[in-house]
C-alpha cells in the first residue's frame, strides 16, 4: 500500500488567483509547522512543487525524512492572463464563471484547463508511485493540485471537488491499495 500525505503550502496572503507566480509562503508559525511535521510519518519521502511557497514549506517540515527533487508537474493551475487578478477585475466574466462553474476544458487566456492540470498531476503521481512503490509520500503542493487528487479518489466531478476546502498547512491523506484510492482525511489541520 502507498500512502500520500498531500500538504498545502503555507499561506501567501496574496489576493486574487495565484497559480504559477512564485510567491513566498509565510512560515512564521513555528508551533504549527512543528505539529504538522510531527503528524507526518517518520519514514516518508518528501516531494514538492518547484514553486518557492511549496518548496520552502517542504523544507520546513522535512526533518530527518528523505527529500526528493522538486517536481514542476505538482505546480498549481496556470491561470495565464488571470494570474494575480481579483475575480471582479477579470474582463470576461462569462468565461471566468464558466471556468469555475463547469470546470473541464475551459482555460484562462494563456493558462490551462482543469482537465490539463488534472492530467499533469496524474502523470506526476503515477511517476512517484512507479519510482517508490509502497512508500509513504509527503507531497507539498497547492490547493488545485490536491483537489485533482480528491476528485480522482472520490470519483467526483470537478465542480464537486471544488466544494472541498484545502487550508494552508492542511493534510489530505489518500491511501492506494491496488488500483483504488481510499480517502482517510481531507483538509486535516494538525
Amino acid at each position: 500500500m502507498s500512502r500520500f500525505y498531500w500538504v498545502r503550502h503555507g499561506p501567501t496572503h496574496a489576493r486574487g488567483m495565484v497559480g504559477w507566480s512564485d510567491l513566498p509562503a509565510d512560515l512564521t508559525d513555528a508551533p504549527r509547522l512543528a505539529r504538522l511535521a510531527a503528524h507526518l510519518p517518520e519514514g516518508a519521502l518528501v516531494i514538492s512543487s518547484d514553486l518557492t511557497r511549496a518548496r520552502a514549506t517542504a523544507d520546513a517540515i522535512t526533518g530527518p525524512r528523505a527529500r526528493l527533487a522538486d517536481d514542476p508537474d505538482l505546480r498549481e493551475i496556470h491561470f495565464g492572463a488571470w494570474e494575480l487578478q481579483a475575480f471582479d477585475a477579470i474582463p470576461d466574466q462569462t468565461r471566468l464563471r464558466a471556468f469555475w462553474d463547469a470546470p473541464g476544458d475551459i482555460r484562462p487566456p494563456g493558462g490551462e484547463s482543469w482537465h490539463e492540470v488534472s492530467a499533469r498531476v496524474g502523470r506526476a503521481v503515477a511517476r512517484i508511485l512507479a519510482a517508490h512503490p509502497g512508500r509513504d509520500i509527503v507531497a507539498v503542493a497547492h490547493m488545485g493540485v490536491i483537489l485533482t487528487q480528491v476528485q480522482a479518489a472520490l470519483g467526483l466531478t470537478a465542480y464537486e471537488a471544488f466544494g472541498h476546502r484545502i487550508e494552508p498547512l492542511s493534510v489530505t491523506e489518500l491511501h492506494r491499495q491496488g488500483p483504488e484510492w481510499q480517502v482517510r482525511a481531507i483538509n486535516h489541520c494538525p
